[in-house]
């Protein structure tokens, strides 16, 4: 598969260098850095953008300015690809008007594209946190998040002693951090993990916005607090059968 990352800064500078660090040998992964000088409206993208970009089978497209996201159609059109990835980490780098207009001219043109939020929502084949989860059908989103989205683990426990001996990693989130957290949760007790392989996560650092918004119609936090969620709800089924049950007090 051939993937282009299109980043801006050091958010979409970390994320290019963790996938072309642990993508597939078998894909192609290259990166073009966009200006983070944009105006409010791109009235001529040929400004901004090469007269050419490598074919592409997929961009993933890293915003850090909310004027960037104009520019994906037309980086579409420069590299063929089939299928858009543009994750919102930042609410204020991806307006949720300009989100929906840039999909419904993907999707006119028989582009498939996701916006996750968090990228490290993204699955197979929906992205997004519970009530807010969207579903897709898109081969080369589903070939790329089958390695890179919603962190998914294999925990080993020592069944006497209840440490973790061992973390694997099957599904990295795409900034790197669950390579960290897997890291960081080995040799401790696993009635200590949670919820600290979420802080664990955070202190990557977790560049998600730190702003409280409504993410799904039961949860107003930030994406930062969220991209600990999806690590602890992994952790916590991986862990369940080795966990000391809760004492209930009685009278």
């Amino acid at each position: 598969m051939r993937v282009l990352i299109i980043e801006q800064g050091p958010y979409g500078e970390r994320i290019a260098r963790n996938i072309k660090q642990r993508s597939p040998q078998k894909w192609t992964v290259e990166s073009f850095k966009l200006t983070m000088a944009l105006p409010p409206l791109i009235e001529e993208p040929e400004d901004f953008l090469p007269p050419e970009l490598p074919p592409s089978d997929l961009v993933v497209f890293l915003s850090e300015t909310e004027q960037a996201p104009q520019l994906i159609p037309d980086i579409v059109d420069l590299t063929g690809a089939s299928g858009v990835i543009a994750p919102i980490d930042n609410s204020q780098w991806v307006p949720m008007g300009l989100k929906n207009q840039i999909q419904k001219e993907l999707t006119q043109k028989g582009i498939g594209s996701v916006f996750p939020k968090t990228f490290c929502t993204l699955t197979e084949n929906s992205c997004g946190y519970r009530h807010a989860a969207e579903s897709y059908e898109n081969d080369v989103i589903a070939a790329f998040a089958e390695c890179f989205g919603r962190p998914k683990f294999n925990v080993t426990v020592n069944p006497e002693s209840k440490i973790i001996e061992a973390v694997e990693v099957e599904r990295g989130a795409p900034c790197g951090s669950s390579h960290h957290t897997a890291t960081g949760l080995v040799g401790m007790h696993v009635d200590d993990a949670l919820p600290k392989a979420g802080l664990i996560c955070h202190h990557f650092p977790c560049q998600a916005s730190m702003q409280q918004e409504q993410i799904d119609k039961m949860l107003y936090d930030t994406l930062m607090h969220l991209s600990g969620y999806v690590v602890n709800e992994d952790i916590e089924e991986q862990i369940k059968p080795f966990r000391t049950p809760t004492r209930y007090m009685t009278q």
